[in-house]
């Protein structure tokens, strides 16, 4: 067994960006383990480490050296490697030159293919403090910064400047230049608690020595843990619950390196203003934690993280409920201000702000989607008048100043706006709703309005971007597109809506007064749509040939493709399934391939198991039209599973392609029915066995 040792890369730095902290630290583990794996080094684990001033990879276990590897060259084949007079050919001595041998030490290599001349080599393997230099290198340079940057006289360029780097292979310190620095076991503690320098002895007591000389909690995830531990006490402290979100957790992680919590108070008068403009003035602005009471609503504290311990934490506390009052009041002067003016009274001023070079303002755009929502409406059955009013509603929060400083508001200041106005409950809800989902497995909109104006606002996005011709490509998809595709399904599907998607695009194209190819957009959106579709389906755990089979007879509502997927998943576990499908392709292929048209309705029939087939094809028929009218899918294919014994009989004893031309239109007709039949759910013909 091999020896190994951990290996730690530590590199400081100025104040590294809290929202990107945590991607660079696991990018940096990402390209250094790959690396490793490259050179064929084993290790046991990784691990990283992240703090607003470092970033640090630890490697369990890491062999001290690659492994010997034998290679094998092969040379010219045996008719080429002698001249005439038995002696080694040109491109034999060449071939022993570029193995750096000679010609008596190659080999004969025969094979079943041949026979050539071959050199074996032995290639000791490098040891690892030799290749770990380059590897943290490449792994630097791979980092996902947008703009690096360079400081002082140097031709380095990073993300923000560096200050030292460690890099140790046990407790030996790798000498090398990253960015710049050369590499060592000296690292820096808090800037404040432990400014002196510290002698890091191991890559296994990185983590205490930070700790406990340091004041430096290394561990990104142990300090996201102490802190929604020190969130949840502090909050029981004033009888409330942190209200704690992902995102914000991770930034305050980011921004400390030894959290201590402070509990401030606002003034309780703020709490008229809706919550969540306090939430997001807290969270947004001043990376507060809200307090809630265990009903729910907001309490007049909040939790913030001092990177000290302070001697004076009173003053830490005052002068964080001093930096609030003002961001507080500016929001209650937005809500007072912005309910001076309806919503209804903003709707002129829309024609300000443009949308889209092509496709006009937002205003244009909102006399779009109210159509469109009418249309939808009407197709549904809903109240066509109150999708109408909430679609040309659902943009004018835009203008209030309260989403002019938070936009991430918009259309929920929309709904508390609208009531306050005495919009309908359901106008106001389907404002806020009509940007739902607003990211992958995200709620839908819960109003039937809510569901309409979505639908509209979605897709006319949809097809005014294709037309202007910025069809995402690649990684590019600046107007989101994919993300409002798949929204526009999930609302469809998941909401059990019969709406074909096929029809709402034409509606939708028919708006635009700019110059494009209607059919060519219309294909274009229409397959993009079904694109997501596929996606979404094979995330719900259907496969791709069972998408292909429903694919194949081409449907244009989301909900009815949903339905006959379901169906062909539950068909594939029947006992018959595997002789149908097969059974249909032989079908396709027969009438596919066959020169001879097949008669317009099945004529005399010779054989009793061609008859047999008939009869039975015929009843199927008539047991299905009602399932069909139903959508009943599943009943539908298992009914016509019912057929698989006299299919079998009829190709093992009747010839389709038979000499009497009558008989074989006649049979080629049969098929023709009973291919119809199971394309009236799906192309199980496309189904692998």
């Amino acid at each position: 067994m091999s020896e190994t040792r951990h290996l730690l890369f530590e590199l400081g730095s100025e104040e590294l960006p809290p929202k990107n902290l945590l991607n660079l630290a696991q990018a940096l583990q990402n390209g250094i383990v790959a690396g490793l794996n490259e050179a064929g080094l084993a290790f046991s684990g990784s691990r990283f480490y992240a703090t607003p001033r470092r970033l640090a990879v630890l490697i369990e276990n890491l062999d001290t050296a690659q492994p010997n590897k034998t290679v094998e060259k092969r040379g010219p084949a045996l008719q080429a490697a002698y001249a005439p007079d038995g002696s080694p050919s040109k491109a034999t001595l060449g071939f022993a030159a570029s193995c750096g041998t000679t010609f008596d030490q190659l080999q004969e290599l025969k094979t079943d293919k041949g026979a050539w001349l071959s050199y074996t080599q032995e290639i000791e393997g490098q040891a690892t403090e030799k290749l770990i230099p380059d590897i943290i290198r490449k792994s630097l340079a791979m980092l996902p910064i947008a703009k690096r940057m360079r400081w002082g006289s140097f031709t380095t360029e990073f993300i923000r400047p560096v200050h030292w780097a460690v890099l140790l292979f046990g407790e030996q310190v790798i000498e090398a230049e990253i960015l710049g620095l050369t590499t060592g076991r000296a690292t820096q503690g808090h800037r404040f608690h432990a400014p002196e320098q510290l002698t890091v002895a191991s890559p296994e007591a990185y983590v205490e020595t930070l700790h406990e000389k340091g004041r430096v909690i290394a561990d990104f995830e142990a300090r996201k843990t102490l802190i929604r531990e020190a969130a949840n006490k502090a909050a029981v402290q004033v009888n409330g619950i942190a209200h704690i979100e992902d995102d914000l957790l991770d930034e305050v992680a980011a921004l400390n390196e030894w959290p201590m919590p402070v509990t401030g108070n606002f003034d309780p008068r703020f709490l008229e203003l809706p919550a969540e403009v306090l939430i997001t003035t807290m969270q947004t602005n001043q990376k507060y934690f809200p307090v809630k009471s265990r009903g729910g609503a907001l309490l007049p504290h909040f939790i913030t993280f001092s990177n000290i311990e302070s001697k004076r934490p009173e003053s830490i506390r005052r002068g964080n409920e001093r930096v609030i009052t003002p961001r507080l009041t500016d929001a209650e002067f937005f809500w007072r201000q912005d309910r001076k003016k309806p919503l209804a009274e903003r709707v002129l001023s829309m024609a300000n702000i443009v949308f889209q070079e092509k496709l006009g303002t937002v205003a244009d755009k909102t006399g779009r989607v109210v159509k469109l929502a009418e249309v939808i409406a009407n197709l549904l059955q809903a109240d066509a008048g109150l999708a109408k009013r909430a679609a040309l509603l659902a943009k004018t929060d835009l203008l209030t100043d309260m989403v002019g400083e938070f936009g991430n508001l918009q259309g929920i200041m929309g709904r508390y706006y609208a009531l306050a106005d005495g919009e309908p409950a359901e106008v106001a809800q389907a404002i806020e709703e009509h940007y739902l989902p607003k990211q992958a497995g995200g709620p839908t909109p819960g109003s039937a309005t809510g569901r309409i104006v979505a639908l509209a606002d979605k897709i006319d996005t949809l097809c005014g971007i294709f037309s202007t011709g910025l069809i995402p490509t690649g990684d590019k998809d600046p107007y989101a597109l994919r993300r409002t595709a798949i929204g526009v399904l999930r609302i469809i599907v998941e909401n059990r809506l019969p709406l074909n998607i096929r029809d709402l695009i034409d509606v939708a194209l028919g708006q635009f007064t700019h110059a494009f190819d209607v059919e060519a957009t219309r294909a274009l959106v229409s397959d993009f749509v079904f694109d997501r579709l596929k996606g979404y389906c094979l995330d719900q755990g259907y496969s791709a040939d069972e998408f292909e089979a429903v694919m194949a007879v081409n449907p244009s509502e989301p909900l009815d493709f949903v339905q006959r997927l379901a169906a062909v998943k539950a068909f594939r576990q029947l006992p018959q399934a595997e002789s149908l499908s097969a059974a249909n392709k032989r079908i396709r292929n027969i009438l596919k391939k066959s020169e001879t048209a097949p008669a317009a309705s099945v004529g005399t029939l010779a054989e009793a198991q061609e008859q047999r087939l008939f009869e039975a094809a015929n009843s199927a028929a008539e047991a299905i039209q009602p399932l069909l009218a139903q959508r009943d899918y599943q009943g539908t294919l298992s009914r016509l599973a019912q057929l698989e014994p006299v299919v079998n009989d009829f190709f093992d004893h009747v010839m389709v392609m038979c000499d009497d031309p009558e008989l074989r239109a006649n049979r080629l007709a049969l098929l023709t029915l009973l291919s119809e039949q199971f394309l009236t759910c799906a192309d199980i013909s496309k189904l692998q066995s």
